[in-house]
């Protein structure tokens, strides 16, 4: 009776190994960046957590999200216990699906409108006329493809340039833009279902997001002769109602695991627009605040996992 991870991302799935190892849990590294399964064959025994991530195309593993819910089927049909099961892995794969999931437990999202074609994109962005907007893809991850615009003309040139990115699965969205008093996002995570803590993201230098080590950009705000500021920063002080309609989202989408961004934009309001269930953390934030993702993550699954033998 092991825990099984499935991912695409050796060097975001590694912090998770070091903290299983020093727990002394048992596990296998499932990398599904590539592979093949047996239908017939019974699944091992044990507990399966599924990090596949929407960015995997980004990394030449263009078909790792497809192979993983192949194998998810697989795992459900069998019974075995999955953590972020198969519904969870296409609410990853879809903006779309995260914001009709939002809107169901009454979470506000940003104005949205979903296009595939250059030409019904640039049509639907009469919408937005004299303000800004963004474009971002379906399937993404890391905020990469966000693009801001000021008027539908730079729309226009963006989109007759060799620089327009084209989605893998086709699916472009129209945003609108949330001003913030402070150039910031927060992102909540969560790990059994529960809360764990708040971090807050500078976005100030664009908006790759993406919290792990490996993805660290650190230097960038550590300008000469000035104390070093933080892109990310854990804030133990955030505690705003809208955790718990969160954590309901969650649950009902088989989701235990996950970092959910939101925006406070210039009155107050706040919109949320991203449900990563792939979640990373920043070592270096934690570490200031003592308090650590992995840890919580790689002791939940021990604890699962340990009910899972007593129940066999």
């Amino acid at each position: 009776m092991k825990i099984y991870v499935i991912h695409e991302n050796e060097e975001w799935s590694a912090p998770l190994f070091n903290r299983l190892e020093e727990l002394g849990a048992p596990y296998e590294n499932w990398n599904l960046s590539s592979g093949s399964i047996n239908l017939q064959e019974e699944p091992p025994e044990g507990i399966f957590y599924n990090r596949m991530s929407a960015s995997s195309h980004t990394r030449g593993h263009r078909f790792a999200p497809e192979l993983t819910s192949a194998v998810l089927v697989w795992l459900e049909q069998y019974g075995r216990t999955v953590i972020n099961d198969s519904r969870a892995l296409r609410l990853e794969l879809s903006k779309v699906v995260q914001y009709v999931e939002l809107e169901k437990e009454g979470i506000k999202t940003p104005k949205t409108i979903v296009a595939v074609g250059k030409e019904p994109l640039f049509e639907a962005s009469k919408a937005f006329e004299n303000e800004p907007f963004i474009t971002k893809h379906n399937r993404a991850g890391k905020g990469l493809g966000v693009q801001l615009f000021q008027s539908r003309a730079a729309l226009r040139t963006y989109l007759d340039s060799d620089g327009f990115e084209e989605p893998v699965d086709g699916i472009t969205l129209l945003q609108q833009y949330i001003e913030s008093e402070e150039p910031y996002i927060t992102r909540c995570e969560f790990v059994g279902g529960e809360f764990i803590y708040a971090v807050k993201v500078n976005t100030s230098d664009g908006f790759e997001l993406c919290p792990a080590d490996a993805c660290s950009i650190e230097n960038l705000y550590c300008p000469v002769g000035e104390e070093p500021s933080s892109k990310f920063v854990i804030d133990p002080t955030f505690s705003e109602p809208f955790i718990k309609d969160y954590k309901r989202v969650l649950q009902r989408n088989g989701i235990q695991i996950a970092g959910i961004e939101c925006i406070k934009d210039k009155d107050g309001v706040f919109y949320t627009y991203d449900i990563n269930t792939n979640t990373n953390y920043n070592g270096e934030a934690e570490e200031r605040a003592d308090q650590y993702g992995m840890l919580e993550i790689a002791k939940f699954l021990q604890k699962t996992v340990t009910h899972a033998k007593s129940c066999t």
